[in-house]
């Protein structure tokens, strides 16, 4: 009776901080994301720091280059944005007000078939500039609060693209002395299963980020020689942005459609080919590109290991998006596949317990 009371009481102790830690990720998840964040990156930097150690390399020097390495990546995807900036506004100024015209010339008449008047051009003119004009502030203080973490303003983007660098610096500095001194925390009975669920955590995890890896750079390349033989001008940056952006599902794939039908379209309005051509032209890359991705290069490069459903995708990605941010974003599928293995763990475990199978009947025993 007393071994039995003994195991309700460590039930329960173990049930209650179970319930403050919950609590407190949940109540600090803004300041915890860079720490999650810079676990990540460091948890993918491991094994190439690692094999410079292994030749010879001191892990210090090892580490800074891996760090580097990855903060240039980062740097890339940002740079990239600058000739397609540079080249879109200036077009924008220009070609829009055309642009314009010629939609609301051509909607006119059609409109008018279906008994619907639309107002002149100069006073469709006005309202849009109106509308952008009273909505504008609106938009800034949107996108202002979409790239604070967690929209609370704790630190500025910049601050934190600096801090994630330095705190994977020191994880992948101390990694193994991190790791022993969390492994003897443990109790001896609790190894063996811990073990088993980090191993199955670490062969999902690592192939999701090697796969990824993989599957961007492949991406990069297609969106850039695709939007190169169509005529496009901006078919580097744009198609180098796409591919690498899609680390960040649905949101890079989606932002590198919208920049590729807006330089088309500046680009090619102007000429005889008019506004169906970048749009076809686009359709078709971005089209096949999802369709190689999604059937021919994720499963064999990623694999089904994840088990992530679509659906559980997008709620993930919508969950973590509300509670941290853009931060939220990119650690949202790493994060969801640890929870995935945890998840089946548990579900084997209920499906074994007596709770599930049921109490044998005394009276048919």
């Amino acid at each position: 009776m007393t071994s039995l009371n003994d195991s309700y009481k460590s039930k329960l102790v173990w049930g209650l901080l179970t319930a403050v830690l919950v609590l407190f990720v949940w109540k600090f998840a803004a300041a915890l994301a860079p720490f999650v964040l810079s676990l990540v990156l460091a948890y993918g930097l491991k094994p190439a720091v690692d094999g410079m150690v292994r030749r010879g390399a001191p892990r210090a020097l090892a580490v800074a280059l891996c760090v580097l390495l990855a903060v240039l990546m980062v740097l890339t995807l940002l740079v990239l944005l600058v000739p397609i900036v540079s080249q879109v506004v200036p077009m924008l100024k220009t070609q829009v007000p055309d642009l314009f015209s010629n939609l609301w010339i051509s909607m006119q008449p059609w409109l008018s078939q279906l008994g619907l008047e639309l107002p002149s051009l100069e006073e469709g003119k006005a309202m849009l500039v109106d509308w952008i004009n009273s909505h504008a502030s609106q938009w800034a203080g949107t996108i202002l609060s979409s790239v604070l973490i967690g929209g609370g303003g704790l630190m500025t983007l910049l601050g934190f693209l600096l801090m994630v660098p330095m705190l994977a610096f020191y994880w992948l500095m101390d990694w193994d002395d991190i790791a022993d001194r969390t492994w003897r925390l443990l109790p001896p009975r609790w190894r063996p299963s811990v073990k088993d669920v980090l191993t199955d955590c670490d062969e999902v995890l690592g192939q999701f980020l090697r796969g990824q890896v993989l599957v961007m750079l492949i991406m990069a390349v297609f969106y850039s020689v695709a939007l190169a033989l169509g005529g496009f001008r901006l078919a580097l940056p744009i198609g180098v942005f796409t591919g690498l952006a899609m680390c960040i599902p649905y949101l890079g794939f989606g932002v590198g459609l919208v920049l590729a039908l807006l330089s088309g379209v500046l680009q090619f309005s102007p000429t005889t080919s008019g506004m169906a051509y970048p749009l076809i032209v686009v359709a078709v890359v971005y089209g096949g590109g999802q369709v190689l991705e999604s059937f021919f290069l994720t499963p064999r490069l990623v694999g089904g290991r994840i088990g992530l459903h679509p659906l559980a995708v997008i709620f993930a990605l919508l969950l973590f998006g509300q509670a941290l941010g853009f931060v939220g974003v990119l650690i949202a599928l790493p994060v969801s596949a640890l929870l995935l293995v945890l998840a089946r763990r548990a579900l084997t475990r209920y499906r074994q317990s007596p709770v599930f199978l049921g109490s044998p009947d005394p009276e048919q025993g």
